[in-house]
């Protein structure tokens, strides 16, 4: 495909973008305003999450969806994690949580109904692997009952007499040291599912797929899609840093809660890659990656990102970030987890069900904007 006719295409159109990434790292340079930076930051998102799209595409057509699902996840949450870690060193450990939780629900929710609304556009119905995806959604079962059981041991013990002196003390230590226990268990756990995925259960993972399925342009090498994954994962993170930080100030103007912030605009910023590839993919009918991207991606965030964040909180920050998540933050990730279970379950999918996830995203939003 001629250069131009590929920036023209539905693949090629973003990197028309490509110019604002430059416009960012200026404004951030020169101090614009906020709003300025927050926007041409965000449109500099798109393009670098495109490129990521493309390279993992060309590595999943060689090395199957469970891999290529599995290495778009990783970069494309890499930057969160930058990110978070930045929030963290600065005290912002709120917004940490609820950027963890807005991922969870925003792959969930928004990139799976996403997904699945534009690729079944044009066709009665699609088909992917149930056994892969339910074992993925198995995963959110257990990072959901690790994320309840701090903040009913904080509504169970934590919340009787006031507290003062040395048992104000003694109980923050015990509430840090069962979010580090808990953190250390959901690690071990993703990495028993990730023998499990690629290794002992490889072949429901990455099933084979007939030649056709691949690329229909000339195909990159292994070593050019790793290297694509790589630069459009630092890119994709330098971007979401600006933004971020103009975040704030832009919110403030809008009369936004640092909790809307961070369960809405930073998980989507911070996910902008997966979004991006899930949607491009589903569209060409290649489903089990869709389905890996958007609940690997939350199981990455709830049995590894979070996790590794806790236990970053020890060394960053003025205080270690207890696993304790409030009501709202509680009650939709159940919601969203149990949806996951059931929509993956049939191993099929149409256009209908992407609205449905997509309006119980709305739903979620509206709230926490209220909260």
């Amino acid at each position: 495909m001629a250069p131009r006719n590929f920036l023209l295409s539905s693949q090629g159109w973003p990197y028309l973008l490509t110019p604002f990434i430059a416009i960012a790292i200026v404004l951030e340079i020169a101090g614009a305003g906020a709003v300025a930076i927050f926007f041409t930051s965000a449109l500099g998102v798109i393009p670098t999450a495109a490129l990521m799209g493309r390279a993992t595409e060309e590595l999943a057509a060689r090395t199957g969806p469970g891999i290529g699902g599995l290495l778009n996840v990783t970069f494309g949450n890499a930057p969160e994690l930058i990110i978070a870690l930045f929030a963290l060193g600065a005290g912002l450990q709120e917004v940490v949580k609820a950027s963890i939780v807005g991922s969870i629900l925003g792959n969930i929710l928004l990139v799976l109904g996403g997904a699945m609304f534009v690729g079944g556009l044009r066709r009665d119905r699609q088909r992917f692997d149930r056994t892969a995806a339910s074992a993925q959604s198995s995963m959110l079962l257990l990072a959901a009952a690790a994320l309840v059981m701090p903040a009913v041991y904080e509504l169970v013990d934590g919340q009787g007499l006031p507290k003062a002196g040395a048992e104000a003390v003694d109980y923050g230590s015990r509430i840090e040291t069962l979010s580090a226990i808990v953190a250390g268990i959901l690690i071990l756990s993703y990495v028993a599912g990730l023998v499990f995925s690629l290794k002992t259960h490889r072949s429901l993972f990455n099933p084979d797929h007939a030649e056709e399925d691949g690329p229909v342009h000339e195909p990159w090498s292994m070593r050019r899609s790793i290297g694509a994954l790589a630069i459009a994962g630092v890119a994709v993170g330098g971007m979401s840093e600006i933004l971020v930080g103009s975040i704030s100030e832009t919110a403030d103007k809008a009369g936004l809660s640092e909790f809307f912030i961070g369960v809405i605009v930073v998980a989507i910023v911070g996910n902008a890659a997966e979004h991006w590839v899930a949607v491009l993919v589903a569209a060409k009918d290649k489903m089990d990656l869709a389905v890996n991207i958007a609940i690997g991606s939350s199981a990455q965030i709830a049995l590894f990102v979070g996790p590794v964040l806790v236990l970053a909180s020890f060394v960053l920050g003025p205080h270690p970030l207890a696993l304790v998540f409030n009501g709202f933050e509680l009650g939709g990730i159940l919601l969203a987890i149990t949806i996951a279970i059931h929509v993956t379950n049939e191993g099929e999918s149409t256009w209908y069900e992407g609205i449905q996830l997509l309006c119980v995203y709305a739903v979620l939003g509206v709230t926490f904007y209220f909260a």
